[in-house]
């Protein structure tokens, strides 16, 4: 019997420490939450939080 390779390559994925998360996908909604998931490093996280990232960021290098 000769093992198949899976269908599609792994793909790399960044480290989430470092990724900035410059793509990311819904995964799920609760009552007033959403959860989305970066489509480079695969973290998950709620998208109040990547607004908050994306506002420090831009505080950090405006002080710069």
């Amino acid at each position: 019997m000769t093992p198949t390779p899976p269908p599609h390559p792994p793909t790399k994925r960044k480290d989430p420490a470092t990724c900035k998360h410059p793509r990311v996908r819904i995964v799920a909604r609760e009552e007033d939450s959403e959860f989305v998931e970066c489509l480079e490093c695969g973290e998950v996280f709620e998208s109040s939080e990547f607004k908050d990232m994306s506002i420090e960021e831009t505080k950090l290098s405006n002080e710069s």
